[in-house]
């Protein structure tokens, strides 16, 4: 069914299009959470993603990479959307963000995002897809366009320093 859609939203069938995206919706909202941290900016992403899916579907070579193409796109468009953002957040805005996030947040969470952040982008942007989102290594290749043993590499030296900055083991 879903490659009947795919050649059906080449052709310009919208609707199949939206039915491709709605299959998949809660993973693409996932995804763009993990980058964008609140509901308003991760479904700005997704809304540029479907747009630039839209422009771009007639390149698509291989329909069954629909899923991981569309993934990869919704990343790069969330990297615009927070280099964009970075460029015109004011102090008072950073302050807002802090005092509305959700109170019951726990501090493990927050620990482990202040450690997460110390990390460079690279290797905090596959412990996320792997540990945040649940992707396997293969998919996350396929998403960052990287060899598998570049992931399996980050993965492991990301942990490292993970634990590291943590306190935990050292090995």
């Amino acid at each position: 069914m879903t490659a009947d859609l795919v050649i059906k939203a080449k052709q310009g069938d919208e609707e199949s299009l939206v039915q491709l995206i709605m299959l998949q919706k809660q993973d693409y909202y996932k995804l763009a959470y993990v980058y964008m941290k609140n509901e308003e900016d991760a479904l700005d992403a997704i809304e540029d993603m479907i747009v630039t899916l839209y422009e771009n579907i007639y390149r698509l070579k291989n329909n069954e990479a629909f899923y991981s193409w569309s993934k990869t796109i919704l990343i790069n468009r969330c990297k615009a959307l927070l280099k964009k953002k970075k460029k015109v957040m004011s102090i008072e805005c950073i302050q807002e963000e802090r005092y509305e996030e959700n109170l019951y947040q726990k501090d493990d969470q927050i620990v482990l995002e202040q450690h997460l952040s110390r990390l460079n982008g690279k290797h905090q942007e596959v412990l996320k897809l792997r540990y945040f989102l649940d992707l396997d290594y293969q998919s996350i290749a396929q998403i960052l366009k990287v060899p598998l043993g570049t992931v399996k590499s980050r993965i492991y030296i990301g942990l490292k320093k993970l634990r590291e900055s943590i306190g935990g083991e050292r090995s």
